[in-house]
């Protein structure tokens, strides 16, 4: 008998962790190296938020806050929803979590049983199916194509569930993806969900700011008001707001299920910083002036390492609508050689190589479900960007 849990040996390391700590440590050594894999804006919190938090201290905030949140959150959790989403929900109907990815875990756990499913579309965040493995469930995938952009279709989705599934776990914009459902994409899914009112929807809204050009923004339950009473529509800070190392999460959904995560909560965590909360009131509540700020620099890289992905020899990268994602397809370069006579023979090959020889950190994107392609993120200077697509660009033509 081991002594650690069987679990962990159906559970894989996060690939995205890993390769930033690769190139960490590659810069450490004097590489010359440019991180494009990690999911974490460059900008600095807004000055509002920080003096939220320094007065937060400076008035004693620094004690045991209520497990699903203090209050004065829960309630901008409740307005925000209301004003951004059309959704109306009590305070009493929101939890506050460690990070996005807490929360997604306790609703799982609250939830899951041996043999419940739990629907993810493919190329998926790669914390997802190791979350439901963990929870005691069992991942099922739903296919998608750059053909449909990465966005799940009906008839796939309609393929997938069974009596067994309790969950579908939707993500727009998409990490890795950057693909956004607009109105009419996400009615057509929602459709098929209001035909199986035994599965659940968990929506991870976390980029919800982050889109581009005229794209409306729409989450399930304001879509299709019929999911009301079976949706968790979960968001946080860390994205819109630059505020990643806060550490703030948060969702909103039937009252019996925030009790539920309330409850497991209560043995595990006993609630999120108290300081990081207080600060989370000034980000929902306060100015709003940064986001078209963010915005603006995002789409001008958006459409920078686009351009020059696609000029690239073997490449080709879709156009995303949100987030800071880029996903292209090496597909044409598999089974190419490097200079150096090594085959390249999967994405992650790619990659590899690509940051050994050029100094360039992307993550495969057979670790996202879904290749060969690579995601790379854009959340970084245009200068860097340019530099990044060029020595790719000169990566790829080197390739025969």
């Amino acid at each position: 008998m081991g002594f650690l849990a069987d679990a962990l040996s159906r559970v894989k390391p996060s690939a995205t962790i890993a390769m930033t700590q690769k190139a960490r440590e590659l810069k450490a050594s004097g590489m010359d190296v440019i991180s494009l894999s990690v999911g974490e804006p460059d900008f600095d919190t807004p000055d509002h938020i920080k003096e939220a938090a320094i007065e937060a201290i400076r008035r004693g905030e620094t004690k045991y806050p209520p497990v699903s949140g203090i209050v004065p959150l829960r309630e901008a959790i409740a307005r925000k929803f209301k004003r951004e989403n059309g959704l109306d929900y009590k305070p009493s109907q929101t939890i506050v979590g460690t990070g996005g990815k807490h929360v997604i875990y306790n609703a799982l756990l609250a939830t899951l049983n041996p043999g419940d499913e739990v629907v993810i579309p493919r190329p998926y965040w790669v914390s997802y199916p190791e979350i439901v493995v963990l929870c005691g469930g069992t991942p099922v995938f739903a296919e998608t194509d750059m053909a449909h952009d990465f966005k799940l279709q009906p008839e796939e989705l309609e393929r997938v569930i069974t009596p067994k599934t309790k969950w579908i776990i939707l993500n727009s914009p998409s990490n890795p993806s950057g693909a956004a459902y607009a109105h009419d994409e996400l009615k057509a899914i929602t459709d098929v969900l209001m035909r199986h009112p035994h599965v659940w929807v968990l929506t991870d809204d976390m980029y919800e700011h982050l889109t581009y050009g005229d794209f409306a923004y729409v989450t399930p339950a304001q879509v299709e008001p019929g999911l009301y009473e079976r949706t968790l529509t979960m968001n946080g800070v860390s994205k819109a707001y630059a505020m990643t190392g806060w550490r703030i999460g948060y969702a909103a959904g039937p009252e019996h299920l925030i009790k539920a995560m309330d409850f497991i909560q209560g043995q595990q965590t006993s609630g999120a910083t108290t300081i990081s909360q207080w600060a989370a009131v000034a980000a929902l509540d306060g100015t709003q002036e940064h986001l078209a700020r963010f915005r603006a620099a995002f789409q001008e890289r958006r459409d920078l390492v686009v351009s020059m992905l696609n000029q690239a020899s073997g490449l080709k990268c879709p156009m995303p609508e949100g987030a800071f994602y880029v996903y292209p397809s090496c597909a044409a370069l598999i089974g190419k050689r490097t200079e150096g006579g090594k085959t390249i023979e999967t994405d992650q090959d790619f990659v590899t190589e690509l940051l050994q020889s050029e100094g360039v950190a992307a993550v495969h994107g057979s670790a996202f479900g879904l290749g060969p392609n690579l995601r790379i993120s854009y959340a970084t200077s245009n200068k860097a960007l340019e530099e990044a697509c060029t020595r790719i660009q000169r990566f790829c033509a080197s390739l025969r």
